[in-house]
């Protein structure tokens, strides 16, 4: 196991439920590379700390939570759930809020994140976006 990648990409994920997208970008190599679970990728940190700002506006009180994570060498795969509010106008609706089932795959280089690829399934998400024009 490689602890040290580990602590990194859990401090990664500290850093998201914070929503301190400076801190998160200063944990990002710079040819950082993002890949939802659609497959869309975002790479380079200055557009990902575009990407993180935008979407906390989006969803205020976005979430990890990890229930397991494993390492090996520089890769961390961790299991859990994500889930957080959709909003429009900054208005946390209770029917707006989603949690879904999340696993995320972190490769780490140099004590950084250099891939952050997230896989979970984003239709409630959709599913409420859809419902709030």
């Amino acid at each position: 196991m490689n602890e040290p990648a580990k602590s990194v990409a859990h401090t990664f994920v500290d850093t998201i439920n914070r929503h301190d997208v400076n801190a998160l970008a200063e944990l990002m190599t710079a040819e950082h590379r993002f890949i939802d679970a659609l497959g869309c990728v975002v790479e380079g940190r200055e557009k990902m700390r575009a990407a993180w700002t935008a979407y906390f506006r989006m969803v205020p009180d976005y979430t990890l939570a990890i229930d397991e994570s494993l390492s090996d060498g520089p890769v961390v795969a961790m299991l859990g759930s994500a889930g957080g509010t959709f909003t429009k106008d900054g208005e946390l609706k209770p029917e707006n809020r989603w949690k879904t089932p999340a696993a995320i795959r972190a490769f780490i280089e140099n004590g950084k994140v250099a891939e952050w690829r997230v896989y979970a399934d984003n239709e409630p998400m959709r599913k409420i976006m859809e419902k709030n024009g």
